[in-house]
């Protein structure tokens, strides 16, 4: 009897604790990393966004539970980060974008990028052309974004991934949520 019940509570807990799971670890570490270099902070709060579901349902593209964070120091909101995956020819990668308190784009960053070609959307060079980009910004690949030999599907997936964002942001304004 008890093994009856010991299998159904283990399952249980298993599943809980795969539900509550955050970040991971590896994409935690550089998110981490690059809020403490672009902000010149040594420790800072991330606290999650709940988004309601009437919000999420005028957003262009929905926006996951942990994906988008308020960066506090000392209860002072410095910023907000996010954080979500984009497609690639055969798999997709991790960025990260982050935002001044006024909602600018300070920093957008490839975490973890898995597709022997096409890394170099990684490079800082490339990235900078999201620096100061708004919710009024539409982004063009290869007309406002230079194109990348050999990563034309990275490159332009995270465009559309950036663009999709801005976008996202303005809804997100406009009804309070930030």
């Amino acid at each position: 009897m008890r093994k009856q019940l010991l299998f159904p509570f283990v399952l249980f807990v298993a599943s809980f604790s795969l539900l509550s799971f955050v970040i991971p670890k590896n994409v935690q570490k550089k998110v981490t990393k690059e809020i403490t270099k672009t902000f010149e902070v040594e420790t800072f709060n991330l606290e999650e966004i709940k988004i309601s579901k009437n919000v999420n349902d005028l957003l262009v593209r929905k926006i996951e539970e942990d994906k988008l964070f308020k960066i506090h120091v000392k209860n002072e909101l410095i910023g907000y980060a996010y954080v979500d995956k984009a497609p690639s020819k055969t798999d997709e990668f991790d960025y990260l974008i982050l935002l001044d308190k006024n909602l600018i784009i300070v920093k957008t960053k490839i975490l973890i990028y898995r597709e022997d070609y096409g890394g170099e959307i990684g490079s800082k060079r490339w990235l900078k052309q999201f620096n100061g980009k708004t919710s009024t910004d539409v982004l063009q690949y290869e007309k406002d974004i230079m194109a990348i030999s050999g990563a034309t599907i990275s490159a332009s997936s995270m465009t559309i991934a950036v663009n999709t964002f801005l976008q996202n942001l303005a809804v997100l304004h406009q009804n309070k949520v930030l």
